[in-house]
Formats: C-alpha cells, structure tokens, sequence
C-alpha cells in the first residue's frame, strides 16, 4: 500500500536532555540517594557560601558607612557654622571694645590695644599647640607590634 502525503511516518524519538544543574547553594545529589556528597563538593560548597557571607557583609559595611558618613558631614558642617559665629563674635567684640576705648583714647591707639591683645592670646596659643603636636606619634606601634609578632608566627607556626 502507498503512504499518502496526509498519513505522517512514524515519529522518531526525541533525543535526551540532560538534567538541568542543581540550583545555588542546592546539594547536587537527589534528594533520595544514598551516595554522600564528596569531600570537594563538600569544599566548593563551602567556598561558595563563605564568599557569599564575605559579599554580605561588605556589602553591609558599606551601607553602614555611607549611613554614618552622612551624619559625621552634618555634624561637621554645624560645628563649621558655630566656628563662624565664634569668629563673628570675637571680631564684633572686639570691635566693642576699640568703641568703648575710642571714649578715653585715641580710636587708633585703642585699635592697636585690641590687636597687641589678640596676637599676645595667638601667640600663646600657637606655643601651647606646638608643644602637644610634639607628644603626636602617628606611627601605630600597637598595630606593628602585633603585624611583627603575626609575621614571626606564620615563620614558626605553633600550637
């Protein structure tokens, strides 16, 4: 008998699809086997997870950060305004001051008063300044005693 062309042939069969690869952090064996997980699955695994907790928590640091560096600069930025206003009053006041002194003297002599004031109280606080900037190590001797003592272990590695 002759195949007419509205009869199909036989179908052949579809080739095999490979299993699809477990998902992240999914064990790669199924769920019912009793083969054990190898010793490197057992590694990778954790290598994948411990990298992942890594990204976390720099992850998390950073929002930290950003979140505190924010307040650190509006705290910064009103301390910068109370030193403003600070200065502001010193000037006015001492403005006040050569006035009520232009009363019994010359205002120019009363203005060179003001100022021999104010560069007597610079001058002390400069020395004052200098003095304690001396005292300043900004070596960290705590942090290079302990990478020192770090290095001479990982030389010598003991229990």
């Amino acid at each position: 008998m002759a195949i007419s062309s509205h009869e199909r042939p036989t179908a052949r069969p579809a080739p095999p699809v490979p299993p699809a690869p477990p998902a992240p952090g999914a064990s790669r064996h199924a769920p019912g086997a009793t083969q054990d997980p190898s010793i490197g699955d057992l590694i990778g695994e954790i290598g994948t997870d411990l990298s992942q907790l890594v990204r976390d928590e720099i992850e998390l640091a950073k929002a930290e950060i950003k979140q505190e560096s924010t307040k650190a600069g509006k705290a910064f930025g009103m301390l910068g305004g109370s030193g403003y206003a600070g200065h502001l009053v010193l000037l006015l006041g001492s403005l006040t001051v050569i006035f009520a002194l232009a009363n019994v003297m010359d205002p120019a002599w009363a203005a060179l008063i003001v100022t021999a004031v104010w560069a007597v109280v610079g001058a002390v606080l400069y020395a004052a300044g200098r003095k304690r900037l001396r005292t300043v190590n900004l070596k960290p001797e705590q942090t290079v005693e302990t990478l020192k003592e770090d290095a001479r272990w990982a030389r010598h590695p003991t229990s």
